[in-house]
């Protein structure tokens, strides 16, 4: 699938940051032209091991129609593949979806050497020039550098379909929020979650650093349009974590934003739950310690916060649904967006 020199050469090279391409996931990038799913300003303000993760584009995608016979990708990342327990595809690649909005199916993922920090990989190829909604997923645990999107010289360019609600869907969390570890970025459960509801997500996952911290819940709450902001961060805060930083993280929020609704979400079921005694009670310690701070909240009034229990959302046995026990495969982060989406409609059809 690399494409050839032949190939590329054939190809009309542009940048995704210009209309009509639909640049999402990164709420700033209008105001700092970065690849960034933090402000550039943020910065001083934010932890380093933040900072060099918020520069990996989870979450990113590139939207637009054409009738181009051929479509294909040229990317140069921040670094090349080094994980051990993730695919070079889910790391660092770009996969395509074609298809209106709820008819999209994915198409290909790119091919390359994961030894190199650049790749051109040919996504589509079809016969028939006819407009066709494209969806590029951006990797999931590399930064890039720059990438552009390369079509027939003679094809057609239009802006996609809009997205069904102009509010953004906020999830800040942990190494799982951020897509590890699927096998090509358009299996993580956001852009699962994106497809199928249509709307634009804000990855705010990042990797062995959700802990709730104030300089970063500051940044949560303040990601313009913001509908919907989904807590998820257990797995890295634990009870003590939690229990110093929640109520200060949902108050940080509520003084930005009194009336976006927030859904606090309780981890997935580890391996190791079924074989340590005492991992299942911690984390039912953080469950209940979650909807507690939940209830108390609506008890005082506030409508507009909701409690959903991760360990409904991988089916039985649910160690089957991961890659190393902890992190979810393709198929945990399917099962995932498929219980998560009820909430969420719930949530967005109370708002309407």
């Amino acid at each position: 699938m690399s494409t050839d020199n032949e190939t590329q050469n054939e190809l009309n090279w542009l940048e995704v940051d210009a209309a009509p391409f639909r640049l999402s996931g990164f709420a700033w990038h209008e105001q700092d032209g970065a690849f960034h799913r933090l402000p550039l300003s943020a910065s001083p303000n934010v932890r380093p091991d933040i900072e060099l993760l918020a520069g990996q584009t989870a979450g990113g995608q590139v939207a637009f129609r054409s009738n181009s016979r051929k479509v294909a990708v040229k990317v140069d990342l921040k670094g090349p593949s080094n994980m051990d327990h993730m695919p070079a595809t889910g790391q660092c690649g770009c996969d395509l979806y074609v298809g209106d909005p709820h008819q999209q199916h994915f198409q290909s993922v790119v091919r390359y050497d994961r030894a190199q920090d650049h790749y051109e990989s040919s996504l589509f190829e079809h016969p028939d020039p006819e407009m066709r909604s494209f969806t590029i997923n951006l990797p999931l645990y590399e930064g890039i550098k720059s990438i552009q999107v390369g079509l027939a010289p003679d094809a057609d360019i239009a802006a996609p379909p809009p997205w069904a609600d102009p509010g953004r869907i906020v999830i800040y969390g942990t190494s799982i929020v951020q897509g590890g570890c699927a096998s090509r970025p358009g299996m993580a459960h956001t852009n699962i979650l994106s497809r199928t509801l249509n709307m634009e997500f804000i990855n705010l996952g990042f990797s062995g650093n959700g802990n709730g911290e104030a300089s970063v819940i500051e940044l949560v709450a303040a990601v313009p349009r913001a509908t919907l902001i989904i807590l998820d961060y257990e797995a890295n805060s634990w009870i003590e974590g939690l229990q110093k930083s929640m109520p200060a993280a949902i108050d940080i929020i509520r003084k930005q934003r009194p009336e976006t609704h927030i859904l606090v979400l309780s981890r997935i079921p580890f391996s190791k739950d079924l074989t340590h005694n005492g991992d299942v009670i911690h984390r039912e310690q953080c469950r209940d310690y979650q909807a507690q701070v939940v209830d108390k909240r609506q008890r005082a009034g506030d409508a507009n916060i909701s409690f959903l229990d991760g360990t409904t959302l991988l089916d039985s046995p649910s160690f089957e649904c991961t890659v190393d026990g902890v992190h979810p495969s393709d198929l945990g982060f399917q099962q995932m967006a498929d219980r998560m989406e009820p909430a969420i409609r719930a949530i967005l059809s109370d708002l309407n």
